[in-house]
C-alpha cells in the first residue's frame, strides 16, 4: 500500500512539473485551460525591420485581444498564440507560415502583414487548408489566392477611390501627379487604380514618376511634377518615402493636397514627416474620433496598456483576432481548419474598434469608410 502511494504522489508531482514547464513556453496561453479549451493561433508581422511602425501596431493589438480574450470569463475556448517576425523578408514570411502549419500546427494564422509576403506565403496556407488572415494586405488580388485567404484590410480598389471622390468634391482638381514604388507589389497596384480611376473620372494624368522602397532622395520625380503643376499628388507608398517625399514637396514650395493609401495610416508618417503631412488624405475604417463603446472601450484599453494612442493597424489586428476567435467559437472547435475556414467567412453583425464588419463574397471587407486629412499634426475627418 505504501509503494502504491508514493508512486501516486510522484506520479502527481510529475504531472505538476510537467504544467510549470508547459506554461513556458512563448505564448499567450493560460494554464488553467486544459488542452481541449485552447485554441492555437499564429500570428505573422514584422514588429522590426523597414516596417516596424506598422508590425508593432499589429502586435499590440494583437496583444490586448488576447488579454481580453483570455481574461473574459465567458471565453471558451482561450488562445494560445505563436508569433513569428519576418522583418518585412517575404523569405521570413514563408518560413513562418510553413513553420506555424507544419510544426506548430496552428488552426488559423492572422497575417502576413503586407501584400508582397502574402503574395509570397498566402499559396502555401491555400494549399494547407488553413486560412490566412491579412490585416495590411491591401493590393489587388490578394484573396484571389484561394479561398483560405481572408482580410479586414481595406483593399485600395476600395479606399481610394473614395478618398480620390471626396478630395475631388473638396477642392474640384482637374491635374494630377502620381508617384509611386515600383517594387512593391502593393503600391503597383495602387498605381494602377489611381491610372484607371482618373481615366475614368476624366482627369488628366500631367506627371507618373516611380521610386523605389528604401529610396531617400524624390529631388528628380519632385522637379518633374512641379513643372508638371499638378492640383494635386498621389503617392503610393510605406510611411518611411512617403514622410520624405511630402517633407521634399513642401521644402520645394509645393503646397497641393497630398492623396496617400494604406500605407499612410500610421502616426509614424506624421512624426516622420512633421508639419508637412497637413494637407495629407486617406481612407480609413478607423475613425480616432468615433464614439462608438468598442471603439472607446479599445482606445481606453490601449492606452492604460501602452501609454499612447492607437492607429488604424493596431485597431484592425486587435478585431482580426477577436473575429477569429468568435468563429473557433461558433465552430465548436481547434482543429478542423475547414469547419473554422466556413465559419469566419459566414460571420455577420460583428462590431469591433473599426466599427461593423463582415465578409462579401470574395471575403474582402465590407464596412464603412471615413476620409481623413491631416490637420496640425493629427488626423481629423476631412470636413
Amino acid at each position: 500500500m505504501k509503494t502504491w502511494k508514493k508512486g501516486l504522489a510522484a506520479m502527481a508531482a510529475a504531472a505538476l512539473l510537467a504544467g510549470v514547464f508547459a506554461g513556458c513556453g512563448n505564448s499567450n496561453s493560460d494554464e488553467a485551460a486544459g488542452p481541449g479549451n485552447t485554441v492555437k493561433f499564429g500570428f505573422i508581422t514584422a514588429y522590426t525591420g523597414p516596417g516596424a511602425a506598422y508590425g508593432q501596431a499589429m502586435k499590440d493589438g494583437v496583444d490586448l485581444a488576447v488579454d481580453e480574450i483570455n481574461k473574459d470569463p465567458n471565453t471558451k475556448y482561450k488562445i494560445d498564440l505563436v508569433t513569428y517576425d519576418t522583418k518585412l523578408n517575404k523569405t521570413e514570411a514563408v518560413n513562418a507560415m510553413k513553420k506555424a502549419i507544419e510544426e506548430d500546427k496552428v488552426l488559423a494564422v492572422e497575417g502576413p502583414m503586407t501584400s508582397g509576403e502574402m503574395f509570397a506565403a498566402g499559396p502555401i496556407a491555400q494549399q494547407s487548408g488553413v486560412v490566412a488572415f491579412g490585416t495590411g494586405t491591401t493590393a489587388p488580388g490578394i484573396t484571389d489566392l484561394g479561398n483560405f485567404i481572408f482580410r479586414n484590410a481595406i483593399p485600395g480598389k476600395l479606399g481610394i477611390p473614395i478618398t480620390v471622390e471626396k478630395a475631388h468634391q473638396k477642392f474640384g482638381f482637374k491635374k494630377v501627379a502620381i508617384l509611386y514604388s515600383n517594387n512593391n507589389d502593393q503600391m503597383v497596384g495602387e498605381h494602377q487604380i489611381y491610372t484607371d480611376l482618373f481615366k475614368k473620372m476624366g482627369l488628366d494624368v500631367v506627371a507618373d514618376e516611380t521610386f523605389a522602397d528604401k529610396d531617400t532622395d524624390f529631388s528628380a520625380q519632385l522637379t518633374k511634377i512641379q513643372q508638371a503643376n499638378p492640383d494635386v499628388i498621389c503617392v503610393a507608398g510605406l510611411y518611411q518615402e512617403s514622410a520624405l517625399i511630402a517633407k521634399k514637396a513642401r521644402e520645394m514650395g509645393m503646397n497641393q493636397p497630398i492623396i496617400g493609401g494604406n500605407g499612410f495610416n500610421s502616426p509614424a508618417y506624421i512624426k516622420q514627416a512633421g508639419a508637412a503631412a497637413d494637407g495629407s488624405l486617406v481612407a480609413t475604417p478607423w475613425n480616432p474620433e468615433s464614439d462608438t463603446p468598442k471603439a472607446k472601450h479599445f482606445i481606453e484599453a490601449f492606452k492604460a496598456k501602452y501609454g499612447h494612442e492607437p492607429d488604424q493597424f493596431a485597431a484592425q489586428a486587435y478585431d482580426a483576432m477577436y473575429l477569429m476567435h468568435e468563429a473557433a467559437e461558433k465552430a465548436g472547435t481547434t482543429t478542423d481548419r475547414k469547419k473554422f475556414r466556413d465559419t469566419l467567412a459566414g460571420i455577420k453583425g460583428f462590431e469591433g474598434a473599426t466599427g461593423k464588419f463582415e465578409f462579401d463574397a470574395n471575403r474582402d471587407p465590407k464596412m464603412d469608410l471615413t476620409v481623413l486629412q491631416v490637420k496640425d499634426g493629427k488626423w481629423v475627418p476631412l470636413a
